[in-house]
């Protein structure tokens, strides 16, 4: 229980990325063009992903444990929380990991964090006004 609460709160503070052990499997190619929870169509072209927790957008490497392949997929449906299955994950993403013979393959999720741009610097002062002078009337 104290590690369930030490992650979430470590995720909160956003000290932790998330990663996890499992299998994989990835979108039958009958499910071209259906929406996902998202919103958006499924393209069995693009890098992208079902996970049951992962918020929308998140961007997960996910590594074929027997090969060593990895792929990052961007999280855009939802799959059910499964004791069998970690992550669904595209078409296009399942051929570069090396999984469709197979069907399924081990894998190793590791978030993604997108690079934080660093605060911009003030501006700096190019010219100063020259000062306005009152005419003589």
């Amino acid at each position: 229980m104290f590690s369930s609460i030490n992650f979430f709160l470590s995720f909160f503070n956003g000290t932790a990325s998330y990663t996890a052990s499992g299998k994989a499997s990835f979108y039958a190619d009958r499910m071209q063009g259906h929406r996902t929870s998202s919103g958006e169509r499924y393209d069995k072209t693009l890098f992208t992903a079902a996970h049951a927790t992962l918020p929308f957008n998140t961007k997960v490497q996910v590594t074929n444990l027997k090969n060593g392949k990895s792929v990052v997929v961007k999280i855009n449906d939802r799959m059910a929380r499964s004791r069998h299955h970690v992550i669904d994950v595209s078409r296009a993403a399942a051929v570069e990991l090396g999984m469709v013979r197979d069907g399924t393959a081990t894998v190793r999720l590791t978030e993604v964090k997108e690079e934080q741009p660093e605060q911009q610097e003030l501006p700096v002062v190019v010219s100063k006004a020259a000062p306005v002078l009152k005419s003589k009337r």
